[in-house]
């Protein structure tokens, strides 16, 4: 069967020893954020004006040897600030933060060709950095990307490559019912437990939050998510190799998160597996949809009374 290309993101860990680096170039990254934040909006107020990305990347020119960053990864960040100013329709967004509570996660964005493959590291900059290669990049052309930090103060590298994909050998179509004691019911009678990810740790991790352990409290959340990933990616994979459609119900997981059952729509991670589903059947070439509620049952009933009246008469 002919393969075909498919787009990719491919994420692998960077060493710990390079974090102390890449933290000074994300604070840089935040600085030119936090400049943009400000000349945009001032920009709205002086002149009624907003400026584009193209209109920002005039005023961050020639500052990436300043900062220590690379120019594309300039201009990146007013792409950036750019869409999200467009997509929530705000004048000004929020600041990113290099420390506090609530600092701000590590980003550090390139465009294609930013980033090469060289000598078994990931070069970028003028820096080279070792990564746990799982995947073989040297086989790959890296496009876009980025180094991102998680929770605990891991940093990844995140690339976009092209890919050869075989279409999915898989037939016919199976429907899936989201709940809550089985996350998914298949129409064909298989059942993804709720495998309680939270609810196991729960206790653990009240008693870290009470110690003070903010390490051991990002551990045990890294662990839950972990868990809950592995699970939705196994499943998810095994209805894409076994059928060829897939339909599942159109459940709205942020109105129940409002409701008292806020925790366990939580930890069954619908919207993770609908999101795992739709990109996996769009690499294997296979049908997703997402199923709306049934037809409401009013009008039928309105009928069947008219025509009730109707034989009565």
């Amino acid at each position: 069967m002919n393969s075909m290309k498919q787009t990719k993101t491919l994420k692998v860990r960077v060493r710990d020893k390079y974090a102390p680096l890449l933290r000074q170039m994300a604070r840089s990254v935040n600085f030119v954020w936090n400049y943009l934040n400000e000349l945009s909006c001032r920009a709205l107020r002086e002149r009624g004006l907003f400026l584009s990305a193209y209109d920002m990347d005039r005023y961050t020119q020639g500052s990436g040897k300043a900062l220590g960053l690379h120019s594309q990864t300039l201009q990146e960040v007013s792409r950036e600030y750019a869409t999200r100013r467009r997509q929530f329709r705000k004048a000004r967004l929020n600041w990113r933060k290099s420390g506090g509570v609530r600092r701000s996660l590590g980003w550090i964005p390139f465009k294609s060709g930013a980033a090469q493959w060289k000598g078994g590291q990931v070069c970028h900059n003028g820096h080279c950095f070792k990564v746990w290669d799982s995947y073989g990049l040297g086989r790959y052309r890296f496009r876009s990307g980025r180094f991102s930090e998680d929770a605990r103060g891991r940093w990844y590298f995140n690339v976009v490559v092209e890919v050869d994909v075989h279409p999915s050998l898989g037939q016919g179509a199976v429907g899936i019912d989201l709940g809550l004691k089985d996350v998914a019911t298949c129409s064909d009678g298989t059942k993804l437990e709720n495998g309680r990810f939270y609810r196991d740790l729960e206790a653990k991790l009240a008693i870290a939050q009470r110690a003070g352990k903010k390490a051991r409290t990002r551990a045990i959340h890294a662990r839950i998510a972990n868990r809950r990933k592995d699970a939705l990616h196994k499943f998810s994979r095994q209805l894409v190799n076994r059928y060829g459609e897939i339909h599942v119900g159109d459940v709205s997981p942020t109105k129940l998160v409002k409701t008292p059952m806020a925790k366990s729509v939580l930890d069954a991670g619908w919207g993770q597996l609908k999101t795992l589903l739709e990109y996996k059947c769009a690499h294997a070439g296979i049908v997703f949809k997402e199923v709306g509620p049934p037809a409401p049952v009013r009008p039928a009933a309105r009928s069947a009374a008219h025509r009730a009246s109707t034989d009565c008469e």
